[in-house]
């Protein structure tokens, strides 16, 4: 009992682990840091990531009573467009706000942000940094999205426990190998394509018809868990050293692939072929590129 319990601990923390830097290293995770004022750090998180349903509203601390002004600096993402800018105000629910435009699924804008507090300037990112980019989507279902994101949470922890009962030996290793393929599966290899259509228009990016790394980075553990299963089978064999291993790979494998930063090399809107007439949902590349 003692075992069991230390195993599902540890599967949770490994999981809680990968799942956290996946998502805090990944490009759409809001870009965060503070602005002093008064011997005081004040937090700001700036989006990178918005729904086509507006143009995204992107805000910084206020400091009543400073003399104290931000300007948003920004331009469609990879095009030699001219730097736009536009002056943060307080809104209605005096919130220091400046808006970026709306763009189109998978349309992406880069900005920056400069100001001044009481006569010392600040730049946002640092000079010398790379500007943030936004990318926008369209929205998608929570009768889509939770289920998605319930078994991908899901898939980790078991494929975890799975790990840890081939590693210590347990007999459990089948049992969990099966119920993370069978998330994989649903949650992955189901649901995420149509997470994918609602988002970006299509449901799949990945190999062999583009480069999108999130698609590939799922079609790699569901093989990797898929081989898994059918080489470890359902019985019991009577040298389990191999069938050991196998799980043992495949839950290395999925956490090797969620240490790759989630939505990288997703689809982006290609700007040239828009300005030359394509349809925005035509327009749509992925790869490492972006």
């Amino acid at each position: 009992m003692i075992k069991n319990i230390f195993m599902w601990v540890l599967a949770v923390l490994l999981a809680l682990a990968a799942m956290i830097y996946q998502r805090s290293t990944g490009p759409t995770y809001e870009f965060k840091g503070q602005l002093e004022y008064n011997g005081e750090a004040h937090k700001y998180e700036l989006l990178r990531s918005h729904e086509t349903t507006g143009g995204a509203k992107i805000e910084l601390p206020y400091f009543e009573g400073a003399d104290y002004n931000a300007t948003l600096h920004y331009k469609r993402y990879q095009t030699q467009d001219t730097i736009t800018t536009s002056a943060f105000q307080l809104d209605e629910n005096d919130q220091f706000i400046a808006q970026l435009p709306v763009q189109p699924a998978a349309g992406k804008m880069e900005y920056f942000i400069t100001g001044a507090i009481d006569g010392e300037r600040f730049t946002i990112p640092e000079q010398g940094e790379k500007d943030i980019v936004l990318r926008y989507k369209d929205p998608v279902s929570n009768n889509i999205l939770i289920p998605h994101v319930v078994l991908m949470i899901l898939v980790i922890i078991f494929g975890m426990r799975a790990g840890l009962g081939a590693l210590f030996d347990d007999g459990t290793m089948r049992k969990w190998t099966a119920a993370a393929f069978t998330a994989m599966t649903i949650g992955g290899m189901i649901l995420g394509p149509l997470v994918q259509k609602s988002a970006f228009g299509e449901y799949w990016t990945g190999f062999p018809f583009g480069g999108d790394f999130t698609d590939n980075k799922m079609l790699i553990m569901w093989v990797a868990w898929a081989l898994a299963l059918a080489i470890i089978g359902f019985k019991e064999k009577k040298k389990e050293i191999v069938s050991r291993v196998t799980v043992m790979i495949a839950a290395l494998v999925m956490t090797v692939v969620y240490l790759i930063p989630h939505s990288m090399g997703g689809s982006t809107l290609d700007y040239d072929a828009v300005d030359q007439g394509i349809d925005p949902k035509e327009a749509i590349k992925t790869g490492a590129e972006n």
